[in-house]
């Protein structure tokens, strides 16, 4: 790949932060997509200082506000004509039920329809580049998602659980159908299980709540690095270049759930997620 373009979201810290150290050094123009100013700022530096490119650029976008991603999909597509590789990579986890601007529960609207908004309004640039690619980071945690479409945002028997599993399943349902909404084209499509990764996921910004029991686990987790090596792998290898809509652990395809191979409920899924987000 020739200096490709590439967004990263999420890429303030953690397996964001090491996805775009990695892709910048092997050339790319990454542009890291984060949601404070502040923080993006230490984390562009950061990135710059590791991986010795210039090529790396910050811009900032609310996942958790619809009105945000259009706002930068809009400056992005004034700019830009092709984009190369998209990395859905942030993820938030909430212990207590907490809500985006747009009123969805904070985990299925942040980790899902953020992303989906995103990907589609982002969709023509990928589709226009030589070989487009969208990398969606989901769990092995998908394999105890379920969705209900009667109570979506879990007003009724919310669990950080119950919340993260049916984000994770979300994202490959929207990888899968979004991979046949992309035969015909050069475009692709695959979601990834990190692994058990130590990154800042689930711990309180504001209270620290999380930080101690981070601390204990921490010798049992990969590195961040580690953990975005598949991500990296599917946003270059020309290895997977026709491969589409599939899971992969440790950069091999790797079994889903039952209920996640699902086509039909894969198709309502998007059609509702699209009435969600207003597209």
């Amino acid at each position: 790949m020739h200096h490709p373009t590439v967004i990263v979201t999420g890429a303030n810290s953690g397996m964001g932060l090491a996805t775009t150290v990695a892709l910048a050094r092997k050339g790319a123009h990454v542009i890291m997509l984060c949601r404070s100013k502040q923080r993006g700022e230490l984390a562009l530096a950061e990135a710059r200082q590791q991986s010795g490119s210039d090529r790396i650029e910050l811009m900032l976008c609310d996942l958790g506000s619809l009105a945000s991603i259009r706002a930068f999909a809009e400056d992005f597509l004034a700019k830009h004509q092709v984009l190369d590789v998209l990395v859905n990579n942030a993820g938030v986890v909430t212990v207590k039920r907490q809500t985006t601007s747009d009123g969805f529960e904070a985990m299925t609207g942040v980790n899902h329809l953020g992303h989906f908004l995103l990907t589609n309004l982002l969709l023509e640039a990928i589709v226009r580049a030589q070989q487009g690619r969208i990398v969606n980071v989901s769990s092995g945690a998908h394999k105890i998602g379920r969705f209900d479409f009667d109570n979506p945002y879990l007003m009724r028997g919310f669990s950080v659980w119950r919340g993260y599993a049916q984000s994770k399943i979300a994202n490959i349902w929207f990888t899968r159908e979004l991979a046949k909404r992309l035969a015909g084209t050069t475009a692709t499509v695959n979601a990834l299980h990190p692994g058990a990764v130590g990154t800042n996921i689930g711990v309180d910004r504001d209270t620290g709540f999380g930080k101690f029991v981070h601390r204990l686990l921490r010798p049992f987790f990969l590195t961040p690095a580690q953990g975005a090596e598949t991500a990296i792998y599917l946003s270059t290898s020309p290895d997977v270049q026709t491969i589409s809509g599939e899971y992969w652990y440790k950069k091999k395809i790797a079994p889903i759930s039952e209920r996640a191979q699902d086509e039909d409920m894969a198709h309502r899924f998007w059609a509702w997620s699209e009435q969600e987000v207003g597209l």
